[in-house]
């Protein structure tokens, strides 16, 4: 299909292991969840407040209070397995991003959050680069994290108009003492970007969320979000079984398996359940959020249906319910709703 498409770079296999020289070996997702050190609760005002909601979490009172870190992406141990557990554990993986204040900003990081204990720890996510004299640099990942995928080993973390990054969760580090690692006492380093591109007479994609649809084979969702005149399209990627990378052509490039450009003003997460477009959108900080359900050209709006500010979207199969999360200070949840309420 021509239109957009994403090239593969090189992984950081030189810089990664550099890194975790210096730092004393990966510990991997094993480490983090023997690490786990905040405790999240249920909130019964997240309920509330959205018309579909079923089940609502919030943070730790400094994470939900936080102005220098707000979540956006979701994705679960159902998209990363067929068994839909890993290492043993359902588990919900969020992105937050740190939005630049006076020109500082402290990058990206991942948490993992235990879904039956609700423990969680937040891992910082890094780009290691060397320099010209061979010596290592290790910078946060400067992106918003709009949404997030965790498909078998790899973490996919939307970049909006870069595409997007993946790192391997095997290569987490621990970082308390050892490095500059804004508060975070394990490090994450991006191992290779999936980098957006567009043919001549083209618009580049803004890969503003992600998802993953195990339908049949497994597909890689993403849109853009938008306003005014700004694109709002949606698009699906193939995802190779066994590789768990997306699938390419013989000119080594990914290009989409379909594209349509009539998604929704304001979307912030898109999700296909039962042959179904999920989509949230938001109204503000203190409006609740609505969710379009249906296809392309074809969306049933539900108002009030969600907490303000929701973000990405991920589903989870045997529940038969979307999981999402809020963004705003002080109003701050990981929901579910149960895909049935929409029927």
């Amino acid at each position: 299909m021509a239109g957009v498409h994403l090239s593969r770079s090189d992984e950081n296999v030189r810089e990664i292991e550099a890194l975790a020289a210096l730092l004393g070996g990966r510990v991997g997702l094993d480490g983090v969840l023997a690490d786990l050190d905040s405790q999240a609760r249920p909130s019964r005002l997240g309920r509330l407040l959205g018309r579909a909601v079923d089940e609502a979490y919030t943070w730790e009172d400094r994470d939900n209070r936080d102005h220098c870190w707000w979540p956006q992406g979701i994705s679960t141990s159902a998209d990363a397995s067929a068994t839909e557990v890993v290492a043993g554990r359902r588990l919900m993986a969020v992105t937050w991003y740190s939005p630049r204040v006076h020109g500082v900003s402290h990058g990206s990081r991942l948490t993992i959050l235990d879904l039956d204990t609700l423990r969680y720890r937040h891992v910082l996510l890094v780009v290691p680069t060397l320099d010209d004299q061979g010596g290592l640099v290790m910078e946060p990942l400067q992106v918003h994290a709009g949404g997030l995928v965790w498909c078998g080993p790899y973490l996919h973390v939307a970049a909006t108009s870069r595409g997007f990054v993946t790192c391997r969760l095997d290569d987490v580090l621990p970082a308390a003492g050892r490095v500059e690692s804004h508060g975070h006492d394990y490090v994450l380093p991006v191992r290779f970007s999936y980098r957006a591109h567009a043919d001549e007479g083209e618009r580049s994609l803004r890969y503003s969320f992600l998802s993953l649809d195990r339908t049949t084979t497994p597909t890689l969702v993403a849109g853009e979000y938008g306003r005014g005149s700004d694109t709002t399209r949606l698009v699906r990627f193939g995802v190779d079984a066994e590789s768990a990378l997306l699938l390419t052509g013989e000119d080594g490039l990914s290009r989409p398996l379909a594209l349509d450009d009539r998604g929704v003003v304001q979307m912030q997460g898109a999700v296909i359940a039962r042959d179904r477009y999920f989509l949230t959108t938001s109204h503000g900080p203190w409006q609740p959020g609505s969710v379009y359900v249906g296809e392309p050209g074809s969306f049933t709006p539900y108002r009030l249906a969600v907490p303000m500010g929701p973000e990405d979207l991920a589903y989870w199969p045997s529940m038969d319910r979307l999981w999402s999360v809020s963004e705003h200070p002080r109003r701050r949840w990981i929901f579910s709703m149960r895909r049935a309420w929409f029927d």
